[in-house]
């Protein structure tokens, strides 16, 4: 291997490092960043808005407050300078009356001449402040003698005394004429500015996102089977074109249900008015063990043509409703119990739950007709929370081996060793309970049941 190829080696690895940990941690910011679209836009304006005000906020700190702090207080120790240059020229000035009263007049500072020549011990220094540091840097330059300075005492008023060779020289000073002390000013118009700001974008995001969160809701209760009363398209132009797509779509849907069903309506109209002929052209005829056959025959097939329209038919002109579903549970107890079967039914929270009736009863009743077929003891277990119903019917029977038990959903499929196999079954009181919990925005599930046979769940939300 050449040291080309080595270098190339080492290069990829060293690439192959660097994007697993930006993997990684684009990994764990996503953990932080908000989920749904209101947050995330909200963050697309706020970042940027506070990224370019805590850009101007450094500039304006670095370049207008310490400059205009450090001229400031360059000025307050020039005129100090200055008091100390008149001091040492007029010795003649015993009492320093003619000093105080030209610093006080001329410069505004308050100076006194304290005896002895003894500085004060140095006092806490803050943690941060830059007029602390900008006076100290300018009376070391302009003064060059030891100092002691006390820029926290007082709110307004700044004391600076300097060691003289015979005395102490202490100073007052206003602190707006060493400090510039209407950055706050500032401050408070940038806070207050993004605070509107903020509050006009929240508004106005809530307003655009509404009619999508609109949107959702209408497809999600048109999934779940039930009506979409009053929706129509609002908001931005793109939200309100997927709109007229989902009430084009909607449209399409329920006139293709419509004619299904008045086709249906047809065909079972036909198929009954032959299947009624029959019925009496055997009524005529003298009883014999073929016209007992012959009349077991159309009875099945009557059962068949009944199954068949409903699976196709899908029971989905049917509207919502809210329904007992603890009454429900009772009434399959007792329509089971009817049957000779050992039946419990119990029910766990808020009982009122909006579901088609008459489609979700059949549902329920699939279940439990599947499970007395080949069961003597049916449990039936319903919990309703703030998202889900949810229907378990257990029982004591053979169950189903779990490779064939989503091969029991499909229509008309007769298993020899399945569950849904029945003397004279058409094969379809699965996948019609199957369809009507879809149809409701859920789906059924089966599995090992405690009773040892077979547990269907019928899991829809509310």
């Amino acid at each position: 291997m050449t040291t080309l190829d080595v270098g190339l080696a080492t290069l990829r690895s060293a690439a192959s490092r660097v994007f697993e940990l930006y993997d990684r941690i684009g990994q764990w910011l996503k953990g932080f960043m908000p989920k749904g679209l209101y947050g995330r836009s909200l963050l697309i304006i706020v970042t940027p808005m506070v990224i370019l005000q805590s850009v101007v906020a450094f500039v304006f700190m670095e370049r207008h407050w310490n400059t205009v702090t450090r001229r400031l207080s360059a000025a307050v120790t020039q005129d100090i300078a200055a008091v100390i240059d008149v001091y040492k020229s007029y010795p003649q000035d015993a009492e320093r009356t003619t000093i105080r009263r030209m610093a006080q007049e001329r410069l505004g500072l308050v100076v006194d001449f304290l005896p002895g020549t003894d500085l004060p011990p140095p006092g806490p220094k803050p943690f941060f402040s830059l007029l602390d540091q900008a006076l100290s840097v300018q009376i070391r330059q302009q003064i060059g003698r030891p100092f002691w300075i006390d820029t926290v005492g007082r709110s307004s008023i700044v004391e600076i005394r300097i060691q003289l060779d015979d005395t102490v020289m202490r100073v007052f000073a206003r602190r707006n004429a060493a400090y510039a002390s209407n950055s706050h000013i500032f401050l408070l118009w940038m806070v207050g500015t993004s605070l509107v700001l903020l509050a006009v974008a929240i508004l106005f995001l809530r307003n655009q996102i509404r009619p999508i969160l609109t949107l959702a809701d209408a497809a999600e209760a048109f999934g779940k089977g039930r009506d979409v009363p009053g929706f129509r398209p609002r908001g931005a132009s793109e939200v309100r074109r997927a709109a007229l797509a989902f009430v084009e779509m909607k449209r399409r849907v329920e006139r293709t249900i419509e004619q299904r069903t008045t086709m249906l309506a047809g065909v079972s109209h036909d198929l009954r008015t032959l299947l009624t002929r029959f019925k009496l052209e055997l009524a005529l005829i003298d009883d014999s063990p073929e016209v007992d056959a012959l009349r077991r025959d159309v009875d099945e097939m009557a059962r068949m043509l009944e199954a068949y329209l409903a699976f196709a038919r899908g029971d989905a002109g049917e509207q919502s409703a809210p329904t007992d579903m603890a009454a429900f549970l009772e009434d399959l107890k007792t329509d089971a119990e009817r049957q000779g079967h050992r039946t419990s039914a119990a029910f766990h929270g808020q009982p009122l739950v909006t579901v088609r009736p008459a489609a979700f009863r059949r549902c329920l009743a699939n279940l439990v007709s599947n499970a007395a077929r080949f069961a003597r003891s049916i449990a039936i277990t319903g919990h309703r929370d703030h998202r889900w119903l949810t229907i378990t019917v257990d029982d004591d029977g053979p169950g189903i081996p779990a490779r064939m038990r989503e091969e029991v959903f499909k229509p008309f499929l007769r298993l020899d060793d399945a569950r849904n196999q029945d003397e004279g079954g058409t094969g379809l009181g699965l996948a019609i309970a199957r369809d009507i919990a879809r149809s409701h925005g859920g789906d059924i599930l089966l599995g090992d049941s405690p009773l040892g046979g077979l547990r269907a769940t019928v899991r829809v939300p509310v």
